[in-house]
């Protein structure tokens, strides 16, 4: 299916990579999987500079770069190649609204966040030769894959930045995933996945993007008139415009395949679901960096999780604008995180 929002033109530049077929971890296998990668800044001759970023739900490269990296700030492509790939399912990369055949749409395979590090350690060492990572960081289910990474290569990784996200998914994030799904599943036009354009779901992806709105952002957000200061003059606009403006555009098989992922991500499930031996296995020196406002991922969730990695540091980033503050809205949350990555770029590891 054509999709004019996963393109070039909106999220570009990036390149197609195919690492060829890939078995998942759920028993199939995709056929020719294709990894869509923005790099940024040149890889050195000793290939030791080489910086990983990882991308969240609904999220591509393309924030990912205009929110966390830059010349002059702490990734900086002056100073090293930075590696942004889009996961599997997120419109760029192989998912399911692009691929064609038997696993097109919504019989697309389950894919699991331990599939997209495969996947990414696949890209990294045969496509590019590289066999250390100064850093790896990512927001969300960008955090996942980060804990992922650390878990199940600790000899790759020297750094490690998780934001906004946990190395298990709690019950709590478990049951608003479930929420999100139901709002595409529920819409009629839905038609169980086989629909013939992504807007013909538009009831269902305006109701996703209305159930963000309340949970996406935190109480003080709307206190302080936040929408306000973003060009909204009422709730009604701010959801139409910013929050239905971010998702309408996408593919609902998309994101049903990110939700699934994101519901079970679980770096336990390397040591029979023993959480504590799985974090003692990372050896990056890891800054754990919550949002303080998060109502998906909170600073005490993080904090558990921080207490278990060894010579791990809690980095809580101050902003009202919640788990979105991930898309960069208040300049004082880049600041502060540009400040924690530069400190532990700058840590001997």
């Amino acid at each position: 299916m054509v999709n004019s929002y996963y393109s070039q033109d909106v999220h570009g530049p990036y390149e197609l990579y195919d690492i060829g077929d890939f078995a998942l971890e759920e028993g199939e296998t995709i056929k020719n999987c294709k990894l869509a990668v923005a790099t940024y800044g040149t890889l050195n001759a000793a290939k030791d500079n080489a910086i990983l970023i990882t991308t969240w739900y609904s999220g591509t490269s393309k924030i990912m770069s205009d929110v966390y990296v830059g010349q002059g700030r702490a990734l900086d492509p002056d100073k090293y190649f930075i590696i942004i790939v889009n996961q599997i399912g997120n419109g760029l990369s192989t998912s399911p609204h692009n691929t064609d055949g038997p696993q097109s749409m919504a019989n697309f395979p389950k894919v699991r966040i331990a599939d997209d590090v495969r996947a990414q350690h696949r890209l990294l060492t045969e496509k590019f030769g590289i066999s250390s990572l100064v850093l790896v960081t990512g927001g969300s289910m960008g955090a996942q894959q980060t804990y992922e990474w650390a878990v199940a290569f600790p000899d790759m990784v020297r750094r490690a930045a998780p934001i906004a996200g946990t190395a298990r998914t709690t019950d709590h994030d478990f049951l608003f995933a479930d929420a999100v799904r139901d709002t595409m599943l529920s819409d009629p036009k839905f038609n169980g996945g086989d629909y013939s354009a992504s807007s013909d779901v538009a009831a269902g992806l305006r109701n996703q993007a209305k159930l963000w709105a309340v949970m996406g952002w935190s109480t003080e957000f709307y206190v302080q008139q936040r929408p306000k200061a973003l060009g909204f003059d009422t709730i009604d606009a701010f959801v139409d415009g910013f929050m239905n403006g971010y998702f309408g555009p996408m593919d609902p098989n998309d994101l049903l395949c990110l939700a699934w992922k994101w519901q079970r991500a679980d770096v336990s499930r390397h040591t029979g679901g023993d959480l504590a031996a799985a974090l003692k296995r990372i050896k990056a020196k890891t800054f754990v960096m919550p949002i303080l406002s998060d109502m998906f991922f909170p600073p005490a969730d993080c904090a558990r999780e921080a207490d278990l990695i060894p010579g791990a540091e809690l980095r809580v980033l101050k902003t009202i604008d919640g788990h979105l503050g991930l898309f960069g809205t208040d300049a004082e949350y880049v600041r502060q995180v540009d400040a924690h990555l530069a400190e532990l770029l700058s840590t001997p590891a």
